[in-house]
């Protein structure tokens, strides 16, 4: 028998650490549910945070605040994968949380991460945790430079990697990495000489079903995705293969939620794993428009343990483009009246309060019959914004 939603005639309550544009758009999907969301984040007016009355803006950290969270959530899920063991394991002492802690902590250090991957015999790059510059060195000695320097815990778009192609570069990431007053501990990485950077998204169950996304491109400037390409414009079968990888990924982590698998595609057409995030993925924000149920609808349905929607695209393609500030000042654009001209794409801004260089701002996703098609809509809409 499949779990109700509702509960002494009021709907379950979903709560999210996190406030984010990815709790925002979890919490869209949970609203359009008839269920109601509690934001927890440090700080008020936060994109997800101003769209509930359960809004706890203290954050995590603040014992008081997590307690009030914790009684007015029947169900917990988290935007992103930063947040202390502890914090998630206190939680799941009165509330379900998924991912689960257990998830979440083979997932939060990237060389445990790797090394669960690897010892489920997922395809990864040579990686070893290294305690010292003479370690590095020594890793880059026997898998030859380039290699890729890697904070352990915290990093994201890019932040707290270093590509070094010499010893001096191996030195300078020891120190901008170790030589602060909070030192990150570092691992290392074979570089992978990819063609593509591909991506599948995945939402799983408690029940264990699964909704495996089509297979995307996606394309990076400056370590930032820019461009996702659904479905990746590679052949059926490296597709197919792509997607069983992923799986395999979230069931070596017992994942619940709602999951991004990042992966290399090599000039061999081999497919090595990059990373994997326990949480909505920027790769899949072409779902809202480009598929049946988007993935944060799915991710949505994963944790309340529901039957899942169908992860197959509407039509032929689809392609989403971030939205990444340009610029230091507001975060509003200054019109949106030329991009409204465009009847094939779709807007999605964050409402965040400051616009930074590089800090995502929004996205706009079009659909088409091709992947050409699409990222044309979409191209063409993004230059028709005012900013």
């Amino acid at each position: 028998m499949l779990p109700s939603i509702y509960h002494s005639q009021q709907p379950l309550t979903v709560g999210i650490l996190g406030g984010g544009q990815l709790a925002k758009m979890l919490a869209q999907s949970a609203y359009k549910m008839g269920l109601r969301v509690a934001v927890i984040e440090h700080g008020a007016d936060s994109p997800a945070g101003v769209m509930t009355k359960h809004e706890f803006t203290r954050g995590w950290n603040d014992e008081e605040e997590l307690q009030e969270f914790i009684r007015v959530s029947d169900i917990v899920t988290l935007e992103n994968e930063f947040i202390a063991p502890e914090i998630l394991y206190k939680i799941a002492e009165h509330r379900l949380v998924f991912p689960a802690p257990e998830t979440v902590a083979l997932v939060q250090d990237k060389y445990t991460q790797k090394q669960t991957m690897a010892n489920a015999g997922i395809p990864t790059p040579h990686f070893a945790a290294c305690n010292s510059v003479e370690e590095i060195t020594e890793f880059a000695a026997a898998h030859n430079f380039p290699i890729v320097i890697k904070t352990r815990k915290f990093g994201y778009d890019g932040y707290g990697n270093h590509t070094a192609r010499n010893a001096n570069e191996c030195a300078v990431a020891w120190n901008k990495f170790m030589g602060g007053e909070e030192p990150r501990p570092v691992m290392a990485e074979s570089f992978v000489n990819f063609i593509k950077e591909l991506a599948v998204i995945v939402a799983r169950n408690r029940r264990g079903e699964i909704a495996v996304y089509p297979c995307v491109q996606t394309i990076q400037q400056n370590h930032i995705c820019v461009t996702v390409l659904a479905p990746a414009p590679i052949e059926q079968h490296i597709q197919q293969r792509a997607q069983e990888i992923a799986v395999a990924c979230v069931e070596a982590i017992n994942g619940v939620g709602v999951f991004g698998v990042e992966l290399f595609l090599t000039q061999d057409d081999d497919i090595i794993f990059n990373e994997i995030a326990p949480r909505p993925h920027n790769s899949g924000h072409y779902t809202i428009e480009g598929c049946h149920t988007s993935q944060f609808e799915n991710g949505i349905r994963a944790v309340c343990n529901l039957p899942l929607g169908s992860p197959e695209l509407v039509g032929g393609a689809a392609a989403m483009i971030n939205l990444l500030g340009e610029r230091r000042g507001d975060g509003v654009p200054d019109s949106v009246v030329d991009f409204l001209k465009h009847p094939y794409a779709s807007l999605h801004l964050y409402g965040k309060k400051e616009s930074r260089i590089g800090r995502k701002m929004g996205h706009v996703t079009a659909v088409g019959q091709t992947v050409n098609e699409a990222f044309a809509r979409a191209r063409d809409a993004v230059e028709a914004l005012i900013w």
